[in-house]
């Protein structure tokens, strides 16, 4: 028997939809810079570690494909082209998970031929490893990596 929407999931659909309320009512001009003000916060809002995870995702995402606007998602950070999210940040404290998660939308490049890929990637900590897997992975998905 089907239980229903969880509380992390109803609480995630009542915050998606005041973010499309408040981006409704935003005046066009300063749309993206209070998207990013808005993703900030909730970063600032998150318990360590997934502040200081989300707070590098951010500054990697942002730096390998400035073409990514910042916005919020479902109540967490996101990044879209054209207003549609490509890849996104899930906080595990959040959604009462033992580890986040980063992943990536249908809008994302990264199909490949086997017919088979990852869209969403455990993250408990960015080692120099993950951080420069996550780089390539947000080039590929952009159109700007190898493969893409």
């Amino acid at each position: 028997m089907p239980q229903g929407f969880s509380e992390q999931e109803r609480a995630a659909m009542k915050e998606r939809a005041a973010e499309l309320k408040k981006e409704a009512a935003r005046p066009r001009g300063g749309k993206a810079a209070a998207d990013e003000l808005d993703v900030l916060a909730k970063i600032a809002e998150m318990e360590q570690p997934d502040r200081a995870v989300a707070e590098r995702l951010h500054a990697i995402v942002t730096a390998t494909a400035p073409e990514l606007a910042p916005k919020l998602w479902y109540g967490q950070p996101a990044y879209a082209r054209k207003g549609k999210v490509v890849c996104f940040f899930r906080s595990g404290r959040v959604d009462k998970e033992r580890y986040s998660s980063f992943g990536f939308t249908t809008e994302a490049g990264l199909d490949d031929p086997s017919g088979l890929w990852p869209t969403a990637y455990a993250v408990t900590e960015l080692t120099p490893e993950a951080e420069e897997a996550i780089t390539a992975l947000v080039k590929r998905a952009v159109g700007t990596g190898a493969g893409s």
